[in-house]
């Protein structure tokens, strides 16, 4: 992510980054978003989705394995 120092996410406590970025496969041209979120406690969540919602999805997942 362009927020990133060194390749370390730069996502404050409770927040969420989220960047859209897109893939070509031959001819296609895929859209995708890299997210992150810091928990409360400090722990990162970060994955790469097909849309905002769909990582916000697997963001309450995890929160609820928790």
């Amino acid at each position: 992510m362009k927020s990133d120092i060194n390749g370390c996410s730069t996502c404050p406590v409770g927040k969420e980054n989220y960047e859209f970025f897109t893939v070509n496969l031959g001819r296609k041209t895929y859209e995708k978003v890299q997210y992150d979120y810091r928990h409360t406690d400090g722990e990162l969540f970060s994955c790469v989705a097909n849309s905002l919602d769909e990582a916000r999805e697997k963001k309450n997942k995890w929160l609820s394995n928790k």
